[in-house]
């Protein structure tokens, strides 16, 4: 039988760290749910954002796709692969926020505070079940890391490489 072997990649050492205060399953449940409810409302926090404009002469163009953009570069000095991941995520996230913002901006910035604070309260909910803290509040990066600890178990079932 062979046994692991500890990998150094700053990928690997980021998804082990986060998932160190994410053992218990009621946790991790409700982090499936709301990692990626709480990453939608954000790009939907920050598309509410009035643009200049000179964005008007840009498709598409944002304060949400510029943090998109950054979070990208992000994940690509992590790992390729999840890059495609988040690549598919944000477009997902993109076409639905741009849905609600059809219906008007300030209906997506009050629905986003909304269904952004419930999310948290369940997260804080499950660390107190968890008896950890967010891994947030000890390095920022980690609210980004959340959606790639999440596609690193989707691409394990699936048997892709991260």
């Amino acid at each position: 039988m062979s046994t692991p072997v500890a990998s150094n990649r700053k990928i690997d050492l980021l998804l082990e760290e986060y998932g160190s205060s994410h053992k218990n399953m009621v946790n991790k449940s409700i982090h499936w749910i709301c990692v990626p409810i709480i990453f939608f409302t954000i790009f939907g926090l920050v598309r509410s954002i009035p643009t200049p404009s000179f964005f008007d002469q840009v498709p598409c163009l944002s304060w949400a796709s510029i943090l998109l953009a950054v979070a990208l570069l992000y994940y690509m000095s992590l790992s390729f692969s999840l890059t495609i991941g988040f690549i598919l995520f944000g477009g997902l996230v993109t076409i639905g926020n741009e849905f609600i913002f059809s219906s008007g901006r300030i209906y997506l910035l009050v629905a986003s505070i909304f269904v952004f604070a419930l999310a948290w309260i369940a997260q804080f909910i499950g660390h107190g079940i968890e008896g950890k803290k967010p891994s947030f509040l000890k390095d920022l990066q980690f609210l980004l890391i959340g959606p790639a600890w999440l596609m690193h178990f989707i691409y394990k079932k699936i048997g892709l490489r991260y």
